[in-house]
């Protein structure tokens, strides 16, 4: 016969019977709760639902505390009859409402009728303590039921706590008494403080985890569009229903059964995303860092397909949820407004009687709602479905938001969008004029994106809508990068960013044909994804979107020219050697024009800046510049010469013609709302060769990471300028200054061939650059100058880099004549014309292969994961690295290029 087991109570009773209870029980119950946080995690794996998941590790809890409440009260410290000594356990918050992450806080209330005693205290320090001993993090309150209700009515953080109350062990008397006392208050009070405190917190809480929904490591349970936000709807509800289990009255009266579906879909694939990442964190992260995502896609069955990977797939479908979310909100604000329970902008002020609460414009069917622009219902659509465009005319031209209802209504009607919609002339002129000649083209392109309408207008649109790229330069999804560029432009020529962008903002007003430009603009990145390229899918993509929408055949070759072309400007002026004549012909045979000039450093400006906080800068600005003002003296008739590389350095370059070399360091001068990014370091000496790899091995040992580098030889003397960092990424020496004198020192010693040069250090772990598989690319360019071979090399960044690359030239035997260095998240491209020994170009096939792979052994690694943490990874976009090393063109003379 088997004997049976003893059951947990027996064995909690024995534990309790040991010399250290406290240490005994704990070893019983870690066992019981690991065993059904372990079925939990199978039934993840298995597919089953988010939110059925996340019960199930609630349940291990309550499991958990229901055996520890019950050997703590009745065992270690019995029950007293007296009155005062009652006591309850009273799961609250996130966990009261029956769902756990695996390393979520567990929100705990010990309620007792009155004071506080021996015995009470007792239990209380007992349970805290084995739940530490566990390991699990507690949010724990010791109230009675009367300080409960003080603090709810006016303190909305502990109102919202309880309305998620649950029972969990103890006196269920006590518990359900403070549980109807409390809803019973909470159904006579006013609704609309507590809403008010939820949606102002609300907006806090996206300021500080970011403003847009659409950043590309969003936070799942505090970011915009993230569980904070449903569940925040959730509290509303139930706050109008307090009886009701969840709100489940109020939502569905104040929700469509879609509007459910959608919630309940929404819920399930955050709360998998979210448990997800608590499991491979070992820990409570809320942050889908890019570290996390290959494998959180795996976890999830993520599949690549065609040139989109896996952990790109999957994050579209977290953005197109975030915005799911972002829509459920503006529903129940539209059917709160009605009940007269919200005022308008976030409850932010009251309404007046004095004020009317609708005001007709002039066009039938619309009306403005407190400051807001509405519909009189869908059946305005219905009658004439081009009023769902004109509808953001207006909403642009009075300068308001869209109601929560005319929101609605639009969701509701995006069948109404047909192909006869697409070419109906007054639609496309309605979009045109809110794309080009708007006043505030972003907020109203977002909102008509956030509705689903952009995307159902210009299918070329929809395609983008809440995609990724898997890189750390892109800091939005492609939808927001393109309309937050689109604010920029009107930005520019509103005159808001003169300070920034002076010859942008000069040249803006010159522009003959805006339509053409924002239209660029706007399908610039529509290409993203596709088989044949980026600039080849997007031209295509922006021919096809400029005939719907009727656009003539001459405007239209624009657009498509400033799609296939607008990584150019970028392109040549970060990669290409400035002061090459050949540089500036070959840009100017590619622009042809100065109404594309002019177009292209326009939009040029707005791509990069709209790429994320911190990309653009000064250098940048200050190379388009010089490479604009070259072309377009070019397209004057004026000849293209060869300046002098050393002018902008006279005196250094005196030194070092008397000294053998010199060294001089000075902060980039800031731009005007933008951050001084990095120190500015130049040397001057006379030529040899393995300089600029000295240069480079001196400033990797001393730990200098060379964010742009720029090389120009002239008479036997080289001017080499560093723009340098420090490792946290400030201006190298701005912290310690010392340091940046000893870097000075160094440079110089190195220059003359002085002293023995140390190694770079090796890179610490990094979780987030490990997660990037960077495919190396080395492109070689034979017509792009001509005096020198152009090498381009693509690969991951990495401290020292530029050493070795520079080390292999000079083992090669070549020199080289000019270097540009740039960076783009974790990829560095890096531009280097070099010659040989004999200063002419490197012809043979048989040594630019033997060079090629001499380069790839250098650049095939890998930025290391921290010790002991095993990091999943996937290939990095490389979607915006140039193809200029294939593009093969021969320089022409200024007289054919004169205009």
């Amino acid at each position: 016969m088997t004997p049976v087991s003893p059951s947990l109570d027996d064995r909690l009773d024995e534990a309790a019977r040991a010399g250290d209870p406290r240490a005994a029980v704990s070893v019983v119950l870690r066992e019981v709760f690991d065993a059904a946080r372990a079925r939990a995690e199978r039934k993840l794996d298995g597919g089953m639902k988010g939110r059925e998941v996340a019960r199930l590790y609630a349940t291990a809890a309550d499991d958990l505390l229901i055996a520890l409440w019950r050997v703590a009260t009745q065992v270690l410290f019995p029950i007293s009859a007296v009155e005062s000594e009652r006591l309850s356990l009273v799961a609250v918050g996130g966990y009261g409402r029956g769902v756990l992450a695996p390393f979520s806080d567990l929100d705990l209330l010990f309620l007792r009728p009155a004071k506080p005693t021996p015995r009470g205290e007792s239990v209380i320090e007992f349970v805290l303590y084995v739940l530490w001993d566990l390991g699990v993090k507690v949010g724990p309150a010791v109230r009675s039921v009367e300080e409960c209700l003080t603090l709810s009515r006016t303190d909305m953080t502990v109102r919202t706590t309880l309305l998620e109350a649950r029972p969990l062990a103890g006196d269920q008397g006590l518990a359900e008494l403070m549980i109807g006392r409390f809803r019973d208050m909470v159904s006579k009070s006013d609704p609309r403080p507590f809403i008010a405190a939820k949606l102002e917190e609300r907006a806090a809480r996206h300021e500080k985890a970011g403003s847009t929904r659409y950043k590309v490591e969003p936070n799942v349970k505090d970011g915009k569009g993230g569980l904070r936000d449903l569940n925040t709807l959730y509290w509303i509800a139930r706050s109008l229903a307090p009886e009701s289990r969840l709100g489940a009255t109020v939502m569905d009266e104040l929700f469509t059964p879609r509007e459910r579906r959608t919630s309940d879909e929404a819920f399930d694939f955050l709360w998998r995303v979210r448990i997800h990442l608590h499991l491979i964190a070992g820990r409570a992260e809320e942050k889908l860092t890019f570290d996390m995502q290959p494998e959180v896609a795996r976890r999830m069955g993520w599949r690549g397909r065609g040139d989109e990977p896996a952990v790109e797939r999957f994050m579209r479908r977290y953005f197109l949820v975030a915005r799911d979310v972002g829509a459920l909100t503006r529903a129940m604000s539209a059917k709160l407004e009605a009940r007269h329970q919200k005022t308008a902008q976030g409850l932010s002020r009251l309404m007046t009687s004095f004020r009317p609460t609708r005001r007709k414009v002039e066009i039938d069917g619309f009306w403005i709602d407190q400051g807001r622009l509405s519909v009189e219902g869908p059946e305005v659509f219905d009658a004439d479905p081009v009023k769902l465009l004109t509808l953001f005319v207006c909403a642009d031209k009075h300068d308001l938001d869209l109601h929560p209802d005319a929101f609605s209504a639009v969701t509701r009607s995006l069948s109404l969008v047909t192909p006869k919609l697409r070419r109906d002339p007054a639609a496309t002129r309605a979009f045109l004029d809110i794309l080009a000649h708007g006043q505030r083209p972003y907020r109203v392109l977002t909102i008509m994106n956030e509705t689903g309408l952009l995307g159902r207008f210009l299918p070329e649109w929809g395609r983008i809508v809440g995609q990724t790229q898997f890189n750390m330069y892109h800091a939005y999804t492609v939808d927001e990068h393109t309309l937050q560029a689109i604010g920029i432009i009107n930005d520019i020529a509103r005159g808001k960013l003169k300070t920034d962008h002076p010859m942008a903002t000069e040249i803006v007003h010159l522009i003959s044909d805006m339509e053409a430009l924002m239209l660029g603009m706007l399908l610039h990145d529509v290409g993203k994804g596709g088989e044949r390229g980026q600039l080849e899918d997007g031209a295509i993509a922006a021919r096809r979107a400029c005939e719907r929408l009727g656009v003539d055949p001459r405007r239209i070759e624009l657009v498509v020219w400033l799609v296939r072309s607008h990584l150019a400007l970028s392109d040549y002026a970060q990669k290409r050697d400035l002061s090459d004549p050949a540089t500036i012909r070959a840009f100017a045979e590619l622009v042809g024009d100065p109404e594309r000039l002019r177009m292209l450093l326009v939009l040029t400006v707005a791509d990069i800046r709209a790429v994320g906080p911190g990309v653009w800068n000064g250098w940048k600005g200050q190379l388009m510049r010089t490479l604009y003002n070259q072309v377009a003296a070019l397209f004057r008739g004026e000849d293209v010469t060869r300046e002098d590389p050393l002018s902008a350095h006279p005196a250094l370059v005196e030194r070092a013609r008397h000294t053998g070399a010199a060294a001089e360091a000075a902060p980039v001068s800031p731009v005007e709302g933008l951050p001084v990014q990095a120190t500015e370091i130049s040397i001057a000496a006379s030529d040899r060769p393995g300089l600029f790899a000295d240069l480079a091995q001196t400033m990797a040992a001393l730990g200098a990471d060379v964010t742009d580098a720029r090389v120009a030889t002239e008479d036997g003397v080289v001017l080499d300028v560093f723009r340098v960092q420090d490792g946290a990424g400030l201006p190298y020496g701005q912290a310690e200054p010392r340091r940046l004198k000893t870097l000075v020192e160094a440079l110089e010693k190195a220059a003359r061939g002085d002293g023995r040069i140390g190694q770079a250090p090796q890179p610490a772990g990094n979780a987030r650059k490990a997660a990037f598989e960077v495919r190396p690319v080395v492109m070689v360019d034979h017509h792009a100058s001509e005096a020198a071979t152009v090498i381009e090399v693509s690969c991951a960044d990495r401290p020292g880099l530029l050493a070795d690359l520079s080390r292999v030239f000079n083992d090669e035997g070549l020199s080289i004549r000019s270097a540009h260095v740039a960076s783009y998240g974790e990829r560095a491209v890096d531009s280097f014309y070099v010659v040989d020994r004999r200063g002419r170009k490197v012809a043979s096939e048989q040594r630019i292969a033997e060079l090629r792979t001499a380069l790839e052994a250098v650049l095939d690694s890998r930025a290391p994961a921290p010790e002991g943490r095993k990091v999943r990874s996937a290939r990095a976009s490389a979607r915006d690295v140039s193809e200029l090393g294939r593009r093969a063109r021969k320089p022409v003379s200024p007289g054919e290029q004169a205009r």
